[in-house]
């Protein structure tokens, strides 16, 4: 009994709770959970799947990493229309391979708005709506907005498409899924047409030159007081014929 009780109040026992303590503290006072990072287009269209070709062309144009850098540095806030891949898939063969890489960034910025629209704001948009590709009038990057019902349609002056679903949004990114490419008027659309020639402008003559006589009529001028010496010569050597025949009679 003795032993037992000083084998108790040994070091050792006391080392075996002070043990057993800590490891209890460290796992009820586990750290929390990291909070979620930087939103990031990428990981939200990855999760999303059915997005390779998309995907693609953010990395090869770097839209994607502009987009991401826009969201963590500024409150505009961004809304992104993304086409599936069976989207792609519908447009005409060698598309995308005959645009130039400067096109390439161009038909990829055209999906992306620069400023955060929500479902219920679609019905209240000002047409044509500005995208990133740059200016919105007709032969340029025009993109209309209208509804009808819960139906968001999207014209672009090539094609219309359709809004399919809500991807992601969280107030500052709204990404849509949209049953169409979409292809700007700049890219795929007929060319602009020539303007119109301007009108040539007619000199007025000035009072100096309608009272100054043309070259034409200084010769018509000397063809006629020319005349009129001739007549005058024939006239006087008729009438010395005249005179002489009579003088002759006589």
């Amino acid at each position: 009994m003795t032993s037992s009780f000083k084998f108790l109040s040994s070091p050792f026992l006391l080392l075996l709770i002070l043990h057993c303590a800590t490891t209890t503290l460290s796992q009820t006072t586990a750290p929390a959970p990291a909070p979620p990072g930087p939103t990031n287009i990428t990981k939200i269209l990855e999760k999303a799947s059915q997005y390779t070709i998309l995907l693609r062309l953010f990395r090869m144009t770097q839209v994607g990493d502009q987009i991401n850098t826009q969201l963590n540095n500024s409150d505009q806030g961004i809304t992104v229309f993304a086409p599936t891949d069976n989207a792609f898939s519908g447009l005409k063969a060698g598309s995308l391979n005959s645009l130039s890489d400067q096109e390439k960034v161009e038909l990829v910025q055209f999906h992306v708005v620069p400023t955060f629209i929500s479902t219920s704001q679609f019905q209240t948009v000002s047409n044509p709506l500005r995208t990133q590709a740059g200016e919105s009038t007709h032969y340029k990057f025009p993109l209309n907005i209208t509804t009808s019902g819960n139906q968001v349609n999207i014209s672009t002056g090539v094609v219309d498409a359709t809004v399919a679903n809500t991807i992601y949004s969280d107030g500052s990114l709204a990404v849509y899924q949209v049953d169409k490419v979409l292809l700007p008027m700049s890219l795929f659309g007929p060319p602009a047409p020539a303007p119109a020639p301007e009108p040539k402008k007619t000199k007025k003559k000035s009072n100096a030159d309608e009272n100054t006589p043309s070259s034409n009529d200084g010769v018509v001028n000397a063809d006629a007081s020319g005349t009129v010496s001739f007549d005058r010569q024939l006239h006087g050597s008729i009438a010395g014929v005249i005179v002489f025949m009579a003088m002759f009679c006589l």
